[in-house]
């Protein structure tokens, strides 16, 4: 079992956590909306922390983003799973042939 799928499964044994308990709990029982948010948050400051070259910053960021997205996908019924998938299948596929092959290339 990776780091990934442990999260996976923390993630959805939090769901039916207390929210003033769990941090992800609160997330999920703010919505989907608020996940959304959360995770384009971390999302900004992962971008400010490589644009300023902060390495140490960057993995830590990142790390929250990761995080951030999977709690994002759990709100949708989602999981990384899904997006694991989602790259298995474009594995070997050019990228201007993929983005072509998607609706309004």
């Amino acid at each position: 079992m990776t780091v990934l799928d442990r999260l996976a499964a923390t993630i959805e044994a939090r769901k039916a956590a207390d929210p003033a308990s769990s941090h992800t709990a609160g997330l999920l029982a703010k919505g989907p909306a608020r996940c959304a948010e959360k995770f384009g948050e971390e999302a900004v400051e992962a971008i400010i922390a490589a644009a300023q070259g902060d390495r140490a910053a960057l993995v830590a960021e990142c790390a929250d983003v990761l995080y951030h997205m999977a709690v994002m996908l759990a709100a949708q019924g989602l999981g990384l799973a899904d997006v694991l998938a989602e790259l298995e299948r474009r594995e070997g596929v050019s990228g201007v042939v993929e983005k072509a092959s998607r609706k309004g290339g």
